[in-house]
């Protein structure tokens, strides 16, 4: 079944209560998918590049990582460690040694970018949430998703969101049909997925895309001429998000606008605690129609 949520902040003054207004949404969809939660949030840029990495041994994972990378890379490397979770960030001339020296200690890469930093993990959307701090968070725009698992395993890497590019991430309530078949052109074109869900391959799909110079709308346009099933995308960049849901529009959704912020949610409801929500527009996201905002 699956929840999504996604916020997107027009105002400055919003950024400090970014984090706890997506938790409030998260949460709401805990019904939604209770075997996994994570959130994507798009933050301040760092003088280099944010790396986030999981690992399961949260107890062990990390120690001597900074000293580690600090003498093999030759520079400083700031290491903020938060539960399982850790955000490196790595000087722009330091990017494939410091990714190999990661992958060498066995860490997971969620995501990379200027901005994103991707948190996600097993169990309970409020307990996800909860371990993290991410009603401390600040930032520009977000998304996130509650997973109810059919096609894959409940695991860390099952859930979402998926990068497959830099500050881009995809959340998704839905199934593919051919995602194999788009697996190996993804691959020839330099997108390996590392899991068995299908989301991963919509993200890489629209990675792609945007790498051969698509806009994120044009990106989106193409999953529905190209992805095949019945899907509700949502889609976070550097500068924005987007939307779109597949021609039948099966799944639910709902968006809300007002001067300050855009949302999106699987059920209205997400909605219920944001400000201004009584007087913002509300409408539900045309089937085969393609939504985004960016800065």
């Amino acid at each position: 079944m699956c929840g999504i949520v996604g916020l997107f902040l027009k105002q400055e003054n919003l950024r400090p209560r970014l984090g706890d207004m997506l938790t409030d949404m998260l949460i709401t969809m805990t019904d939604r998918g209770p075997d996994s939660a994570g959130i994507a949030i798009y933050g301040d840029e760092m003088d280099g590049l944010k790396v986030t990495v999981q690992s399961d041994d949260a107890t062990s994972a990390f120690d001597g990582l900074q000293d580690e990378l600090t003498e093999r890379l030759g520079t400083s490397v700031p290491v903020r460690v938060l539960d399982t979770h850790a955000i490196i960030t790595l000087s722009r001339d330091k990017r494939d040694e410091g990714l190999a020296c990661l992958e060498e200690r066995g860490l997971r890469i969620m995501g990379v970018g200027d901005a994103m930093e991707i948190f996600k993990e097993v169990g309970l959307p409020k307990d996800v949430a909860d371990r993290f701090g991410i009603r401390a968070m600040q930032g520009s725009h977000g998304i996130g998703h509650t997973r109810m698992a059919t096609e894959s395993a409940v695991t860390t890497l099952g859930a979402h969101p998926f990068s497959t590019a830099d500050d881009q991430c995809l959340v998704h309530n839905g199934s593919l049909s051919n995602h194999n078949q788009m697996r190996r052109r993804l691959a020839r074109d330099g997108f390996v997925t590392k899991t068995e869900n299908d989301t991963e391959v919509g993200a890489a799909y629209i990675s792609s895309r945007i790498a051969k110079g698509d806009t994120l709308g044009e990106a989106l346009e193409g999953t529905l001429k190209d992805l095949d099933g019945f899907f509700t995308f949502v889609m976070g960049t550097k500068n924005g998000f987007g939307v779109v849901r597949d021609p039948i529009a099966c799944k639910p959704a709902v968006m809300a606008e007002t001067d300050d912020y855009v949302a999106f949610a699987s059920e209205y409801r997400a909605f219920a605690d944001l400000p201004g929500i009584d007087t913002a527009r509300i409408w539900e996201p045309e089937p085969a129609t393609v939504y985004f905002w960016e800065r």
